[in-house]
This record gives structure tokens, C-alpha cells and sequence, in this order.
């Protein structure tokens, strides 16, 4: 398979991704959860920020649709703050407890079915370039990467500024998504802008690692 029909399919299957995401978010009842949150007055962050942390840092719970619903019901500006921080401090006890506690621990995490996926992730060398920890980090399975980043020699100060820089840009469109899901008229317009920008961001995020794995053969 050449490189130009892998790069098709990867784009289908984001868009496909991304749709199946949106799909689920508007069939799925969420006006309990919302009365519960809303009953939290001006704490309602702190409830989205506990919900989309539990969801990263046990990976086999979507966490997508926490960045969809933080931006349906919270001002964008703190939306996006809620879900980077959620992100951030989440990803960083992911790659504590996986340098603390080690792989056992990681396996109980993520469940036996998707540890493949840790190693798989480990096997990148992840810590060899920032550029190339940063792209993984922008990408659906950034929770896993966490993990993964952990089980290896990374350093704190290379992780924590990766993590921090991809959560932002990644996190900030699908957070549009849901800000723009359910309003007429141009909502659908900038709906459709956000869902644009994630396209983009997975192009960048591919560029990264392309770029930090080219650095890494030079040298």
C-alpha cells in the first residue's frame, strides 16, 4: 500500500471518526446530566473537569464527548480552559502512575484488550523527540500515549510542555464543535469550521511525527 492511499484512508477514517462522534453526541439524552451539572451554579466546570478526567485516565470511557458537552453548555473560553485542564492534569497522573507503578498497574487502567495499544505506542520511541511526542499527544489516543510516554525513559520536562501544547490546539476545535452542534442558522456554518480545524490539526499532528522520525533517521 503506498503512502498517498494509507494518507486517503486515514482521512476517511477521520472524518468518519469525527461524524460517528457528532452522531452519538446528538442521539445520546443528556438533559439529566445537564440538570445535574446546572445545579452546580457556578461549580459546573468543576463537574465537566471530573467527567472528562475519569474518561482520560480510564481510556476505554469516551472522552470526546465531554469536549462536545463542555461546549454546548459552558462559555467557549472556559470550555476550552475546563477540557485542556481536565487533559493536562489527567495525562500527567497517567504518565506518573505508569513510571511508578509500571505496566500492571497500566493494564488494569486500560484493560488487557487495548494494552497492545500501550506497547504498540512505547515502541515509537516517543521520547526521543519532543516533536514527536507532541504530534502523538494531538491525536485521539493521547490518553494512551500518556501511558505509553510513562513506560518509558521521558522526562518530566519533556512531557508536561508536550502535553500542555497539544491539549490546547486539540482540544479547542472539538470543544467548538459542541459549542456550534445544536444552533441554527451559521452555528452549523462555524460547526462546520471547527470540524474543518480537526482536520487540519490531524494533518499537523502527522507532519510533527513525520518530521521529529525523519530528525531521528538523520541522526
Amino acid at each position: 500500500m503506498n503512502s498517498t492511499l494509507r494518507k486517503v484512508i486515514k482521512f476517511v477514517l477521520i472524518v468518519g471518526i469525527v461524524a460517528l462522534a457528532i452522531g452519538l453526541f446528538q442521539q445520546l439524552d443528556l438533559e439529566p446530566i445537564k440538570a445535574e451539572i446546572k445545579s452546580l451554579g457556578p461549580w459546573a466546570p468543576f463537574g465537566i473537569f471530573a467527567l472528562r478526567a475519569i474518561s482520560v485516565v480510564i481510556p476505554i470511557i469516551p472522552s470526546t464527548i465531554w469536549a462536545f458537552f463542555a461546549g454546548s453548555f459552558l462559555d467557549y473560553p472556559v470550555a476550552v480552559a475546563t477540557v485542556v485542564f481536565a487533559d493536562v492534569v489527567s495525562c500527567c497522573l497517567g504518565f506518573y502512575l505508569a513510571k511508578r507503578y509500571g505496566r500492571g498497574l497500566v493494564e488494569k487502567l486500560v484493560g488487557t484488550r487495548f494494552m497492545g495499544r500501550v506497547d504498540k505506542l512505547s515502541q515509537k520511541h516517543l521520547e526521543s523527540n519532543f516533536f514527536l511526542l507532541t504530534g502523538a499527544l494531538m491525536t485521539g489516543a493521547f490518553d494512551f500515549v500518556s501511558y505509553s510516554a510513562g513506560l518509558t525513559t521521558t522526562k518530566w520536562k519533556m512531557f508536561v510542555p508536550a502535553v500542555m501544547l497539544g491539549a490546547l490546539v486539540s482540544d479547542a476545535p472539538m470543544v467548538a464543535i459542541g459549542a456550534n452542534l445544536f444552533k441554527k442558522g451559521n452555528g452549523y456554518m462555524f460547526a462546520g469550521l471547527a470540524i474543518l480545524s480537526a482536520f487540519c490539526l490531524a494533518i499537523l499532528a502527522g507532519w510533527l511525527q513525520k518530521r521529529a522520525e525523519t530528525s531521528v533517521k538523520k541522526t
